[in-house]
């Protein structure tokens, strides 16, 4: 029913007027009636029920009134809010000391503070909000107040400075009438909006402006202060050929009218005073001088020699500048000039007399020749004479030895032997030399195998190297080589026994290291070295030094390493001598290979799997291992591959064993985590710095790939723990290369 007395879709003023009526309506119906059907009441409950629905919707009304005035207060609330941020924005703006301005995305102005744009007062009111940025662009550019750079127009500026403004950052300086200048900085917002602000600079460029021109000026005095230091006379021209610097050496050397030394004088003033008392050097004059002056292209460095008045010689020396400009020096020859002609005058009778010293000379050189080649005959004659004697005296000797002698004279019996020993090797040198000397040496060159020289060697020596409580290692070889046997064997005798004979304690190491078509026999002591002055002398006959250890090494007289020398000049061996005092020495002697040798070598590519392994006798291989089971096993795997092998616990003892023989190792095998909180890495940094290009690789049980890139990236190989045998290998035969290559 009420669907049908109320129109929903009236305001609910409207429904409350019509239900207000129909109740009316209702009431005066109720009243009015007087039949006893009962209709009276029940229009009263229709009135009823309308006054609780007019009731209903007065209270809702009420309601939505009370929600839109709450509204209203909020949205008045918010307005104010807006309002003090406004002006709380506008306040801050108004408190930044430079000029500020906000385009939105349409390059339309939003807002700007009253510093903006206050270095231009003509067209200051104009810079207002809804102001478009090209607008803002051409107002600047045409105001009074731009001092625009020479040679550009307002147009130009606008143009360039509307490119500026498609960048997302820029900052630039504009200078203002009165030598002013400010700088202009422009920045993006997020809603590609863009900032401007503006910062008055004059003060920070006129600071900046005096301390460039107080730069200059201690410059110049730098310059003048250099310029008068200078030990030659110097003048400085500009482009225009002018005077613009010179120094006092100049006025001393030239003397020229002191009215002309001022800033301004012409080269061609100054050159016409002066030029009167040059004499110019042959092929050169005065023209050439002013032709290069004033060449208009690129000119080339001038030089000329003059003397002055006769008595001074002088080098010219012309340069041009980037400018243009030029500088010429003049340089004091005199006592150059007066020492070549005292030359040439005493090499004109030199020649005479150095002729004359010659012939004398060549007659003494003769002389000598036939007194030596006497003495070699006569010392072959008598060595040879002796010995016979000898022989017998010994093999009387030996008759009694087998004697039952008791201890006393046994003991004199033997020092007896030693003694004729040292006489027969005396005599044995003696015939060396003889027979070098002589030049009847026979030499018969053939393929020798190092190895029948080395280990014969190493067997003859070891007693004695024991005896005296020396380390001898010789590091044996399986190429071979183009000799005289015999007497490359006596080379490298003489050079172990002086080796033995001169070191008191330490080490003497025989190596051999290949080098191209040649292969280098080194034998290197731990003795006290050989002094500078006595490096020559040691080569001559019966040189002996004072410092040898003779106990036990038996008595020399100095003719081991005269013998070396001849032998090696014979054979044609280069022979090298390397001595550190206090430290000890080295010979090395380069052999070639044979084309025996050489052939091996081609059929195998490198010396590395077989009976000799992957050193073949020739990698010397330095293991650092604080482990000792560790380390002994791995002596013993390379030993077995014929590898030579010096094994130490610490990055300490490494380099003491290296000072100590004084040779680079081919190959490093190094533990990662030593005692002391040591690394492998720093031992291997330790050892090349004295050995450089040495390989080496770090042996470890820690798996890290940014320990392995560190080693990639240091040239060092790279090994876990437990060891593989065959990457071990590989690792020795890549070693070969760099051994081989020496």
């Amino acid at each position: 029913m009420n669907s049908l007395l109320i129109n929903p879709e009236d305001s609910l003023e409207q429904q409350n007027r019509k239900l207000l009526k129909i109740t009316s309506v209702l009431m005066r119906r109720v009243e009015q009636a007087t039949d006893d059907s009962g209709a009276a009441y029940a229009h009263f409950q229709r009135a009823l029920l309308l006054e609780e629905e007019v009731q209903a919707r007065t209270w809702d009304l009420e309601q939505t009134l009370g929600l839109f005035n709450q509204s209203n207060a909020e949205l008045s609330r918010a307005n104010k809010a807006a309002e003090r941020a406004r002006a709380d924005l506008s306040n801050a703006l108004e408190a930044v000391q430079e000029g500020f301005a906000l385009f939105n995305a349409d390059d339309v102005m939003v807002m700007c503070n009253s510093r903006f744009g206050m270095h231009m007062p003509d067209i200051r009111a104009q810079l207002r909000p809804g102001l478009a940025f090209q607008d803002y662009v051409r107002l600047v550019s045409q105001s009074s107040c731009l001092a625009l750079p020479s040679g550009e127009t307002p147009a130009s500026w606008a143009e360039q400075r509307k490119r500026k403004h498609k960048e997302s950052h820029v900052n630039f300086n504009v200078r203002i009438t009165g030598d002013r200048w400010v700088q202009v900085s422009e920045h993006r917002t997020p809603d590609q909006g863009t900032a401007i602000l503006q910062t008055d600079v004059t003060d920070m460029i006129r600071m900046e402006r005096q301390e460039r021109e107080k730069l200059l000026d201690d410059q110049a005095r730098l310059i003048r202060a250099t310029l008068e230091h200078i030990n030659q006379g110097i003048c400085i021209f500009d482009d225009q050929h002018r005077l613009v610097g010179w120094n006092q050496r100049l006025a001393a050397l030239l003397n020229p009218p002191m009215h002309l030394l001022r800033v301004g004088t012409s080269f061609d003033r100054l050159l016409e005073h002066i030029a009167q008392d040059l004499t110019f050097a042959k092929g050169q004059s005065l023209r050439k001088v002013t032709d290069w002056v004033h060449q208009t292209n690129l000119r080339a460095p001038l030089s000329l020699e003059v003397s002055h008045r006769g008595k001074v010689h002088l080098d010219v020396f012309g340069q041009e500048m980037p400018d243009k400009g030029f500088v010429i020096s003049f340089s004091d020859v005199t006592a150059e000039r007066e020492a070549i002609d005292a030359m040439s005058e005493v090499n004109e009778t030199l020649e005479q007399r150095v002729l004359d010293r010659t012939i004398a000379l060549e007659d003494a050189l003769k002389a000598a020749e036939l007194a030596n080649a006497s003495k070699s005959r006569f010392v072959a004659a008598a060595s040879h004479d002796l010995l016979q004697p000898l022989s017998a005296a010994k093999l009387f000797l030996s008759s009694l030895s087998n004697m039952d002698l008791s201890a006393e004279p046994l003991r004199v019996t033997q020092r007896i032997e030693s003694a004729l020993n040292s006489v027969e090797a005396i005599l044995a040198a003696l015939l060396d030399i003889s027979k070098l000397d002589s030049g009847r040496a026979a030499v018969e060159v053939s393929a020798v195998p190092m190895s029948q020289i080395l280990g014969p060697l190493r067997d003859e020596f070891q007693p004695l190297a024991r005896q005296k409580g020396i380390d001898l290692h010789v590091v044996d070889c399986g190429l071979v080589v183009q000799s005289d046997p015999s007497y490359l064997r006596r080379i490298l005798q003489n050079l172990i026994a002086n080796a033995i004979r001169y070191t008191a304690a330490g080490k003497v190491l025989v190596g051999v290291r290949r080098r191209g078509a040649n292969l280098i026999v080194q034998v290197w002591d731990t003795g006290p070295g050989i002094p500078e002055e006595m490096r020559e002398l040691v080569f001559k006959e019966f040189q002996r030094l004072g410092t040898a250890d003779h106990e036990g090494s038996g008595v020399g007289v100095g003719l081991g390493l005269a013998i070396v020398e001849r032998a090696c000049a014979l054979l044609g061996h280069p022979l090298q001598m390397i001595s550190q005092t206090g430290r000890g020495t080295g010979f090395l002697v380069t052999l070639p290979t044979s084309m025996q040798a050489a052939q091996a070598d081609e059929s195998d590519g490198r010396t590395v799997a077989g009976k000799a392994g992957p050193g073949g006798g020739q990698l010397i291989a330095l293991i650092i291992e604080n482990d000792r089971e560790v380390r002994w096993a791995m002596t013993t795997l390379l030993e077995s591959w014929s590898v030579s092998v010096f094994d130490v616990a610490s990055q300490a003892e490494a380099l003491q064993l290296l000072d100590e023989i004084g040779i680079a190792p081919d190959i490093l095998l190094v533990d990662y985590q030593l005692d002391l909180g040591e690394n492998g890495l720093d031992a291997i940094d330790a050892v090349r710095s004295r050995f450089a290009s040495t390989a080496a690789a770090l042996v470890t049980a820690k798996r890290s790939p940014e320990l392995q890139r560190t080693c990639r990236s240091k040239g060092i190989g790279y090994l876990n723990k437990p060891i593989n045998p065959l990457e071990l290998r590989e690792l020795l035969i890549g070693a070969l290369p760099r051994q081989v290559a020496g």
